[in-house]
C-alpha cells in the first residue's frame, strides 16, 4: 500500500498544519555542531507520522519544522526520525 493510500487527504493544504522538510546530511551536520547534540538528543517523531509519511521520511532522518509565532514570527524546530 503506498503513502498516497495511507492517506486521505493532504494535511499539509490546512493552514494549521507547518512545514516539514527532510534536512540533507550536510544541513545535519551542521545542526549536531551548532548545538553540539547527537541526533538521539533531538525531540522524536515516528515515521508513521502523517507528516512523516507524507514527505517521505525514514528512520534516521532529521525533520526541520517552521511554525508561525505570533511573538517570534517563524519559530524552527527539529525532529528525528525513529521507527514504529
Amino acid at each position: 500500500m503506498s503513502t498516497q493510500q495511507k492517506i486521505k487527504f493532504n494535511i499539509f493544504q490546512h493552514e494549521l498544519v507547518p512545514k516539514h522538510s527532510i534536512l540533507t546530511k550536510d544541513e545535519v551536520e551542521d545542526l549536531l555542531r551548532r548545538y553540539r547534540i547527537e541526533k538521539y538528543h533531538l525531540p522524536k517523531i515516528r515515521v508513521r507520522d502523517p507528516a512523516a509519511l507524507l514527505i517521505g521520511a525514514k528512520p534516521g532522518d532529521v525533520i526541520r519544522i517552521v511554525r508561525r509565532s505570533p511573538t517570534a514570527g517563524l519559530a524552527v524546530f527539529y525532529r528525528f526520525v525513529v521507527g514504529g
